[in-house]
Protein backbone atom coordinates (compact mmCIF):
# COMPACT_ATOMS: atom_id res chain seq x y z
CA UNK A 1 0.00 0.00 0.00
CA UNK A 2 1.19 3.23 -1.05
CA UNK A 3 1.58 6.23 1.84
CA UNK A 4 -0.15 9.09 1.67
CA UNK A 5 1.57 12.24 0.11
CA UNK A 6 -0.13 15.48 1.70
CA UNK A 7 1.78 18.94 0.50
CA UNK A 8 0.57 22.10 2.92
CA UNK A 9 0.56 25.54 1.13
CA UNK A 10 0.29 28.20 4.09
CA UNK A 11 -0.03 31.88 3.00
CA UNK A 12 1.16 31.76 -0.61
CA UNK A 13 0.21 35.08 -2.20
CA UNK A 14 0.71 34.10 -5.78
CA UNK A 15 -2.06 32.21 -7.88
CA UNK A 16 0.42 31.59 -10.37
CA UNK A 17 2.74 29.46 -7.67
CA UNK A 18 -1.29 27.81 -6.28
CA UNK A 19 -1.69 26.48 -9.67
CA UNK A 20 2.13 25.59 -10.30
CA UNK A 21 1.97 23.38 -7.25
CA UNK A 22 -1.41 22.19 -7.82
CA UNK A 23 0.21 20.63 -11.06
CA UNK A 24 2.90 19.39 -10.11
CA UNK A 25 1.35 17.70 -6.40
CA UNK A 26 -0.90 15.61 -9.13
CA UNK A 27 2.21 14.93 -11.52
CA UNK A 28 3.93 13.50 -8.26
CA UNK A 29 0.86 11.90 -7.05
CA UNK A 30 0.42 13.42 -4.33
CA UNK A 31 -2.69 12.61 -2.00
CA UNK A 32 -4.09 16.06 -1.21
CA UNK A 33 -3.38 19.58 -1.17
CA UNK A 34 -4.09 21.63 2.01
CA UNK A 35 -4.30 25.43 1.07
CA UNK A 36 -3.93 27.20 4.41
CA UNK A 37 -4.10 31.33 5.66
CA UNK A 38 -5.05 33.07 2.75
CA UNK A 39 -3.72 31.14 -0.11
CA UNK A 40 -5.98 31.02 -2.88
CA UNK A 41 -8.75 28.56 -3.29
CA UNK A 42 -10.12 27.10 -6.76
CA UNK A 43 -12.11 28.00 -9.02
CA UNK A 44 -9.86 31.10 -9.73
CA UNK A 45 -8.97 32.33 -12.86
CA UNK A 46 -4.97 32.48 -12.25
CA UNK A 47 -5.04 29.23 -10.27
CA UNK A 48 -7.32 26.98 -12.95
CA UNK A 49 -5.08 28.86 -16.17
CA UNK A 50 -1.65 27.71 -14.80
CA UNK A 51 -3.11 24.30 -12.78
CA UNK A 52 -4.14 23.10 -16.44
CA UNK A 53 -7.50 21.23 -15.16
CA UNK A 54 -5.39 19.49 -12.07
CA UNK A 55 -7.52 21.69 -9.69
CA UNK A 56 -10.77 19.72 -10.44
CA UNK A 57 -9.53 16.40 -9.66
CA UNK A 58 -6.90 17.03 -6.78
CA UNK A 59 -8.24 16.59 -3.50
CA UNK A 60 -7.71 19.94 -1.79
CA UNK A 61 -8.76 20.88 1.69
CA UNK A 62 -9.14 24.65 2.61
CA UNK A 63 -7.76 25.50 6.39
CA UNK A 64 -7.56 28.30 8.52
CA UNK A 65 -4.61 27.40 10.77
CA UNK A 66 -1.28 26.08 9.65
CA UNK A 67 -0.47 25.11 13.15
CA UNK A 68 -4.09 23.01 14.27
CA UNK A 69 -3.73 21.72 11.13
CA UNK A 70 0.06 20.35 11.89
CA UNK A 71 -0.58 19.37 15.50
CA UNK A 72 -3.85 17.44 14.20
CA UNK A 73 -1.92 15.75 11.28
CA UNK A 74 1.05 14.42 13.54
CA UNK A 75 -1.71 13.01 15.84
CA UNK A 76 -2.54 10.57 12.79
CA UNK A 77 1.41 10.32 12.62
CA UNK A 78 1.78 12.05 9.71
CA UNK A 79 5.54 12.65 9.58
CA UNK A 80 5.96 16.97 9.40
CA UNK A 81 8.40 18.21 6.43
CA UNK A 82 9.15 21.41 6.39
CA UNK A 83 10.82 23.20 3.29
CA UNK A 84 13.45 25.85 4.47
CA UNK A 85 16.90 26.25 4.61
CA UNK A 86 18.12 26.89 8.20
CA UNK A 87 20.94 26.13 10.13
CA UNK A 88 20.07 22.65 11.05
CA UNK A 89 18.26 21.29 8.02
CA UNK A 90 19.36 18.89 5.86
CA UNK A 91 19.72 18.21 2.08
CA UNK A 92 16.75 16.77 0.01
CA UNK A 93 18.23 14.26 -0.82
CA UNK A 94 20.23 12.99 2.34
CA UNK A 95 16.63 13.31 3.97
CA UNK A 96 15.28 10.69 1.37
CA UNK A 97 18.29 8.50 1.62
CA UNK A 98 18.72 8.17 4.86
CA UNK A 99 15.10 8.72 6.54
CA UNK A 100 13.06 7.28 3.59
CA UNK A 101 15.55 4.81 1.97
CA UNK A 102 12.41 3.16 -0.29
CA UNK A 103 10.65 2.02 2.89
CA UNK A 104 8.31 5.09 4.47
CA UNK A 105 6.40 3.69 6.87
CA UNK A 106 4.60 7.36 7.57
CA UNK A 107 2.75 9.55 5.69
CA UNK A 108 3.80 12.39 5.19
CA UNK A 109 2.97 16.57 4.77
CA UNK A 110 5.44 18.90 2.88
CA UNK A 111 4.84 22.34 3.95
CA UNK A 112 6.77 25.07 1.79
CA UNK A 113 7.02 28.49 2.53
CA UNK A 114 5.65 31.62 1.90
CA UNK A 115 7.22 33.54 -0.70
CA UNK A 116 8.99 36.35 1.26
CA UNK A 117 8.65 35.24 4.90
CA UNK A 118 9.52 31.49 4.71
CA UNK A 119 8.16 28.82 7.04
CA UNK A 120 8.18 30.40 10.70
CA UNK A 121 10.35 29.69 13.66
CA UNK A 122 7.67 28.77 16.01
CA UNK A 123 5.74 26.26 12.90
CA UNK A 124 9.84 24.67 12.49
CA UNK A 125 9.51 23.33 15.68
CA UNK A 126 6.71 21.45 15.24
CA UNK A 127 8.36 19.88 11.84
CA UNK A 128 9.60 16.25 12.08
CA UNK A 129 12.05 16.99 9.42
CA UNK A 130 12.89 20.45 7.66
CA UNK A 131 14.90 19.69 4.27
CA UNK A 132 16.83 22.19 2.13
CA UNK A 133 17.52 22.13 -1.76
CA UNK A 134 20.90 23.17 -2.30
CA UNK A 135 22.03 26.42 -3.76
CA UNK A 136 25.04 26.26 -6.53
CA UNK A 137 24.79 29.86 -8.19
CA UNK A 138 24.47 32.97 -6.69
CA UNK A 139 20.70 32.91 -5.79
CA UNK A 140 19.78 31.74 -2.49
CA UNK A 141 16.24 30.57 -2.75
CA UNK A 142 14.28 29.22 -5.93
CA UNK A 143 10.70 30.11 -6.37
CA UNK A 144 8.43 28.05 -4.29
CA UNK A 145 6.29 26.70 -6.81
CA UNK A 146 9.87 25.32 -8.73
CA UNK A 147 11.39 24.43 -4.75
CA UNK A 148 8.17 22.74 -4.11
CA UNK A 149 8.13 20.75 -7.50
CA UNK A 150 11.72 19.15 -6.63
CA UNK A 151 10.89 18.54 -3.10
CA UNK A 152 7.82 16.65 -3.94
CA UNK A 153 9.69 14.83 -6.77
CA UNK A 154 12.23 13.69 -4.43
CA UNK A 155 9.88 12.50 -1.80
CA UNK A 156 7.52 11.05 -4.00
CA UNK A 157 10.51 9.00 -6.09
CA UNK A 158 10.27 7.15 -2.70
CA UNK A 159 7.10 7.31 -1.40
CA UNK A 160 5.12 5.90 -4.61
CA UNK A 161 7.94 3.45 -5.04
Amino acid sequence: MKNEFYLILPDIRSCHNVGAMFRTADACGATKLFLVGYTAVPPKAQIDKVSLGAEKWMPWEQKKDLRRLIVSLKKKGVQIVGLEKTASSIKIGDFVLSSLNGKADNDIALVVGNEVDGISEDILKLCDDVVHIPMYGKKESLNVSVAAGIAMYEISSKVRK
